[in-house]
């Protein structure tokens, strides 16, 4: 009975997408593609600050090494392009993956580490933005997600003790992971502070990362306005943080897409009173489209005339083989170093010993 439930529900939620995707077809003529246009060339130079941003974060935790920030851009985009196009988040490896390769004598920890200073700020933003939306009285709450037309957030809310469950597992597993770390591997948590070296210069932080998100911010506000007005909805302040508030809520479920089916539920919902039922939906897919397609060629175009790959897929398969590679380093270092453990592989045949006999060999 559960999966033909969850089957009447995904079938409802596609149907309710590729409607509105019909919607916004339908009514390609009356977009206003100026708007358009302008709204997608601030939302490009809000990536291509952010990409800055993390590029003085990776020079903070490698000041001797130099590389190029044309790189840094091209893995961002990618990263962000891919995302826009397949679900589950699949571009933060793409970009690990071409981060690293930029960067001479680099570290899969450190550059991961890195991608943490970023989310400090934006994590801050988004809580406020939250918090605004929910207080404008058009947001739906969180118990009300339950009756969204998107299967995957809908799911999630109303089955609450499963939620609840995948967020504590997941929580488990982190803390253990951590203590299996930081027990067994000190290299690998020394990589990750040398990732997060800016936050120790309060200063340069402040001047090289948060001012940067901070005007990376304000042109992402104006992309939303632009594109709002594009699509007939409006733009105001009030819209383009509630915006803001639905993309933060998508983000949280990487289930479909650039949390696509969501942004188009919750949109729906949000600017019910503000726009036609039509107008809303033609927006929703509209401007999910549009984002996608302009970020996936640009990330493809990162891909093929910076990194000379051909394609999304065979960077996903060079980076599987990288990081394998790594680990393969990784153990014959660990045996380089004279780790007793380690050692114990290659003793010769001989009686068994004790613990602290085997230290002393």
């Amino acid at each position: 009975m559960l999966a033909l439930l969850a089957s009447a529900s995904v079938g409802q939620s596609l149907s309710s997408f590729f409607h509105a995707v019909g919607q916004f077809f339908t009514d390609l003529a009356a977009v206003h593609w100026p708007a358009l246009l302008l709204g997608l060339l601030f939302f490009g130079l809000n990536l291509t600050i952010r990409s800055r941003a993390f590029f003085h974060s990776l020079r903070a935790a490698y000041p001797a090494v130099a590389f190029q920030w044309r790189r840094v851009w091209g893995a961002y985009f990618a990263a962000v392009g891919f995302n826009n196009v397949v679900p589950a988040r699949g571009g933060d490896v793409i970009k690990l993956f071409l981060t690293r390769s930029s960067i001479p004598g680099s570290r899969y920890p450190t550059v991961a580490a890195a991608f943490f200073v970023e989310s400090i700020f934006d994590a801050c933003v988004g809580v406020l933005v939250l918090i605004f939306a929910f207080t404008q009285g058009v947001f739906p709450k969180p118990p009300d997600f339950s009756k969204l037309s998107s299967f995957d957030i809908s799911y999630l809310a109303e089955h609450f003790r499963l939620t609840l469950f995948l967020i504590t597992a997941l929580a488990v597993l982190g803390l253990v992971a951590f203590a299996l770390l930081s027990v067994r591997v000190k290299a690998f948590w020394s990589r990750v502070r040398q990732g997060v070296t800016i936050l120790t210069d309060r200063r340069r932080y402040l001047r090289e990362v948060a001012a940067l998100q901070v005007v990376a911010w304000l042109c992402r506000f104006t992309a939303f306005w632009f594109l709002l007005d594009a699509f007939r909805v409006g733009g105001s302040v009030k819209n383009v943080l509630l915006v803001f508030a639905v993309n933060q809520v998508a983000g949280a479920v990487p289930f479909t897409p650039g949390g696509a089916g969501v942004q188009q539920a919750l949109l729906v919902k949000v600017f019910a009173t503000s726009a036609s039922t039509t107008v809303v939906a033609a927006y929703s897919v509209g401007q999910q489209i549009a984002i996608a397609a302009f970020t996936a060629l640009m990330g493809l175009g990162a891909v093929v005339f910076i990194f000379r790959f051909r394609s999304f897929k065979e960077v996903l398969h060079a980076g599987r083989a990288s990081r394998e590679a790594e680990r393969e380093a990784e153990r014959t270092d660990g045996r380089l170093e004279g780790d007793p453990f380690d050692a114990l592989e290659d003793e010769p045949p001989g009686p068994p010993r004790t613990r602290s006999a085997r230290l002393r060999y």
